[in-house]
């Protein structure tokens, strides 16, 4: 058999002309009821406005900056993770000091209105504080006990 018409690729029935769309999708109507749109009768009302106009002045309100607070609970977290794992206190005493700085700016936004997380700043602080001061300080007198004993029993 061979194709009179074949298709790009060379092999199967030939290629069908394109077909026009059904009438009523954009297309101009044809003849008989029931094509295209309706003529007649009441339209839709028009669409709301986008945006309502507003006076001078006000506009959307300030997104609160949490990031400090949050920076400060999460580096409180870490700093007293690494203070009780004592190989690695020398970063939890780093990371409780940043925790202290960020858990105090954090506050500081939180009472000026500027951040609406003041709870995880003060976490923040308190961890912070934590990883810094009474871990390390436990540290040493477990140290300090430890050497003394030695100590003694010589």
């Amino acid at each position: 058999m061979s194709n009179t018409n074949p298709t790009p690729g060379g092999f199967g029935p030939p290629a069908q002309p394109p077909q026009q769309p059904a009438p009523g999708y954009g297309y101009p109507q044809q003849s008989g009821p029931g094509y295209g749109y309706p003529q007649g009768g009441p339209g839709y009302p028009a669409a709301p406005p986008v945006a309502y106009p507003q006076a001078a002045g006000y506009g959307m309100p300030a997104q609160p900056s949490n990031g400090m607070g949050t920076t400060g609970l999460v580096l409180g977290i870490i700093g007293v993770v690494c203070s009780v794992t004592f190989l690695l206190w020398f970063f939890g005493v780093i990371l409780g000091i940043l925790a202290i700085i960020f858990g105090a700016v954090g506050r500081g936004k939180a009472t000026r209105g500027e951040a609406t997380n003041k709870g995880a700043a003060t976490a923040g602080l308190v961890c912070g504080i934590i990883a810094t001061v009474i871990l390390p300080l436990l540290g040493f007198l477990l140290f300090a006990s430890i050497m003394g004993g030695l100590g003694a029993a010589s």
